[in-house]
């Protein structure tokens, strides 16, 4: 990487947990300026503006979240069983730490992506259906391998476990209590033994 190139990320990675923490709108370029110990024209003459930014930090933050859950998918796993019980076991191990980062970033963009910004909340929508994808493919693959059930619809069910965490998360962020994420990732396991499981298709 270039100076510049390196400059850059340096930026990304030291605003991408501020952005997340206190809001896409409310974080000012005093705050950036703070967080990188960076003057505001050399902010500038990294990115054109803080819209720019922002996106940048976002994706970062998606990001990271993203290679982790991938880890879930991956080859370690053998089964799609396997691998759903490892999605959920991840945001029950990570819990502590995504909420130190501000929580889900999925859902902070999420809350700011209005009008004003639809650069982010395209951003945002983008993130989401690469999600409802993966676990969707995963669901089919375990169908296609005749370890699931073939009725139900993948991407109704990965849209729905979409649902019951970002709930769970929003609840438990604001409460302070973890038990709501905790019956969010129960409720996705019992979903997972009742309704995807070949055992379940033969009751």
């Amino acid at each position: 990487m270039s100076k510049a190139e390196k400059t850059k990320q340096f930026i990304i990675e030291k605003t991408a947990p501020l952005f997340n923490t206190k809001g896409y709108t409310s974080t000012s370029l005093s705050d950036i300026a703070e967080a990188t110990g960076l003057t505001k024209g050399s902010i500038y003459g990294n990115f054109e503006n803080k819209d720019q930014l922002a996106l940048e930090a976002y994706r970062h933050n998606a990001g990271l979240l993203k290679e982790n859950m991938i880890l879930a998918f991956s080859e370690k796993f053998p089964t799609a069983i396997d691998k759903l019980y490892a999605f959920v076991a991840f945001y029950r191990k990570n819990w502590h730490s995504v909420f130190l980062n501000g929580g889900c970033p999925l859902m902070n963009a999420a809350t700011e992506a209005d009008d004003t910004f639809p650069d982010l909340r395209n951003q945002v929508k983008k993130s989401f259906e690469e999600w409802i994808t993966k676990i969707s493919e995963v669901i089919t693959q375990g169908q296609k391998t005749g370890e699931l059930n073939v009725k139900p619809d993948a991407e109704e069910y990965a849209s729905l476990f979409v649902m019951i965490i970002e709930g769970g998360i929003l609840l438990s962020k604001t409460t302070g209590d973890e038990k709501f994420l905790n019956l969010a990732l129960d409720r996705i396991l019992k979903i997972i033994d009742t309704e995807l499981t070949m055992a379940s298709s033969e009751k």
